[in-house]
């Protein structure tokens, strides 16, 4: 596999042009295009006295909404211009619709999508902001999660020290096939499962698949204290990791997307950028 198409979900935080510059790094490392997405809702006014308000309403919504998709635009351009000494091919995407509606619309042409984590003690994004929770679960195409501050800043994202979190499942096997580009080209790779049946999710069997790929891989079964999700961020931490691949558990009920174990502390409080597929 490899990154062909990069997109970006482009909002107005204080965030925003960080997360471009990295995905702009990637794409030029992959030799990539870098697509920006960014949309923004249109609101119904409240209530309306008579038809001629509405006329008169709308036009000021859309102004501001336009306006906005103009800043992100601009936002875009000038991070990603600024993000290597080469330029690297674009594109941009905007609508007058939810973010999340867009940029699930627009992950059908590409092969990665770069959001921000949104935990409960992260910056808003405002208006233009895509949460990465609906995105997991509804692009069918992997995910890469960045934290707010990624550190040490303006670093970018090299993948030298990947921590591959093994479960024997679907979503585990796609997060590992996506990853293979950063895997091909990483110092070490570090297949870890955590749990009581850690020894049985076939972790040897990854690693020697990972090695067929020239990767220099070792096996690690996780013993649990706290939860799966803290022992994984320790062991990640400990190895001096800076990505985490791993499949996305969680379901959507009623337009919530809900996460269990592992996927949610990762979303939640992770410093370490998560691909991540469902």
């Amino acid at each position: 596999m490899a990154y062909a198409n990069i997109l970006v979900s482009v909002d107005l935080g204080g965030t925003a042009a960080e997360r471009v510059r990295l995905a702009a790094g990637l794409a030029r490392r992959f030799e990539a295009t870098l697509t920006g997405a960014a949309a923004c809702q249109v609101p119904a006014p409240d209530y309306v006295r008579d038809i001629g308000e509405i006329d008169d309403e709308d036009p000021k919504f859309e102004e501001k909404a336009r306006a906005m998709l103009e800043r992100a635009r601009a936002l875009f351009e000038r991070s990603a211009d600024t993000a290597g000494d080469h330029p690297v091919r674009r594109a941009w995407r905007e609508a007058l619709t939810g973010p999340i509606t867009h940029l699930v619309e627009q992950a059908r042409a590409a092969d990665l999508v770069v959001v921000g984590r949104r935990g409960s003690d992260d910056p808003p994004r405002g208006a233009l902001g895509a949460p990465p929770g609906p995105v997991l679960m509804e692009a069918a195409r992997p995910v890469l999660v960045l934290p707010p501050r990624m550190e040490p800043a303006g670093s970018g994202l090299r993948g030298a020290r990947i921590v591959v979190s093994w479960k024997d499942s679907r979503e585990a096997r796609r997060a590992v096939s996506a990853a293979l580009p950063f895997i091909r080209e990483a110092d070490q790779v570090f297949v870890a499962s955590t749990g009581d049946g850690a020894r049985y999710e076939g972790a040897e069997d990854v690693a020697d698949h990972l090695a067929r790929h020239g990767a220099a891989v070792t096996t690690h079964l996780l013993r649990t204290v706290v939860s799966d999700g803290d022992e994984l961020l320790r062991f990640a931490l400990k190895q001096e990791a800076d990505l985490i691949v791993m499949g996305a558990y969680g379901h959507a009920r009623l337009r919530e997307w809900l996460f269990g174990g592992v996927t949610y502390e990762m979303l939640q409080r992770s410093p370490i950028p998560c691909l991540m597929c469902h």
